[in-house]
């Protein structure tokens, strides 16, 4: 997702840790692979500002040492392992490169493009993008207030971020723009798949989707500024994405990891330890320090490592 560049001074004497494959994943699934090449954006890179490695990308793509393709890679113990996931990809980035600038300068860089992972030998493959290229997760933060919706006068509210809600930006009478946004998106994700074949004409493609990050129902203001409104909202177009990412996994033929439906209750509003994406406090306690708003921990990362190792061993099954 859209990495904002909230960077606290903190920040600045944060180690750049080694990527360390991490796994509290379940077992690795019966089938054998050698050459896994994660593909994706932020939800799979696990953004950190604090526990990044730098392995496989550039700092500036803000890869969590924990993110879950490092977890499975660790699972499956492949020989051959690329990790191309980055903070801000969209799917233009699977064949152009992504220019990764963020504060401080050392994690400025240039993350190549995704699909330049990918060989003819490649026998894993997976895929967590389209959050980006429909404009989610800025929406998302554009829908941040400062204060509750609050009326001065009948049908005056004032401007945001000091109390009107975001939904009416984006939902008109010529309809939910959002929702085009995601319907538009479904060919680009669909085109990323026929990419992938054309490259590693072998490989196994498993489409991972978002986490459910949102409540079902309102949200948890103040804790999380965000007014109930525009929560309900942006909870509606979370499950049209993922609907949408569904569509396109079945369509093309390919396994879709649902990291959607097996998270609920674990949401920005849940407690520590129990919420597997962060709200918009920057710090979190899995593991200690400091994250992007609005992004997977710890806890979310091992939920999609365990996601996908499931979906390889429902497939070694059939």
């Amino acid at each position: 997702m859209i990495v904002s560049v909230i960077v606290a001074a903190g920040l600045l004497a944060a180690p750049l840790t080694p990527a360390v494959p991490d796994a509290r994943a379940s077992a690795a699934p019966a089938p054998r692979y050698r050459e896994y090449v994660a593909l994706g954006d932020s939800w799979s890179a696990a953004v950190t500002l604090t526990h990044i490695s730098t392995g496989h990308a550039p700092a500036g793509c803000l890869q969590a040492t924990y993110n879950y393709p490092r977890q499975v890679a660790k699972a499956l113990g492949v020989s051959v392992f690329r990790d191309a996931t980055c903070g801000g990809a969209t799917t233009a980035h699977l064949t152009a490169p992504q220019r990764v600038t963020r504060l401080p300068k050392i994690l400025d860089g240039v993350n190549p493009p995704q699909f330049s992972r990918l060989t003819p030998t490649t026998d894993l493959v997976t895929l967590g993008m389209g959050g980006n290229d429909a404009g989610l997760a800025a929406a998302a933060m554009s829908c941040v207030n400062l204060l509750p919706t609050i009326t001065v006068a009948p049908g005056v509210v004032p401007p945001r971020p000091l109390g009107a809600p975001c939904k009416a930006k984006w939902v008109t009478a010529a309809g939910d723009r959002m929702s085009r946004n995601i319907l538009e998106t479904a060919p680009k994700v669909a085109a990323a798949i026929d990419g992938i074949r054309r490259r590693s004409p072998h490989a196994t493609i498993l489409l991972v989707d978002y986490l459910a990050a949102l409540p079902p129902v309102g949200g948890c203001y103040p804790y999380v500024q965000v007014t109930d409104l525009d929560m309900d909202w942006l909870g509606d177009k979370l499950e049209e994405l993922n609907a949408m990412l569904a569509g396109v996994a079945k369509a093309k033929g390919v396994r879709l990891v649902d990291t959607y439906r097996t998270s609920f209750g674990h949401d920005v509003c849940r407690p520590r330890g129990v919420r597997w994406v962060e709200g918009l406090v920057p710090v979190t306690t899995d593991p200690i320090g400091l994250i992007v708003p609005f992004h997977p921990n710890r806890l979310g990362a091992d939920h999609q490592a365990r996601s996908v190792l499931r979906v390889l061993n429902e497939q070694s099954q059939l």
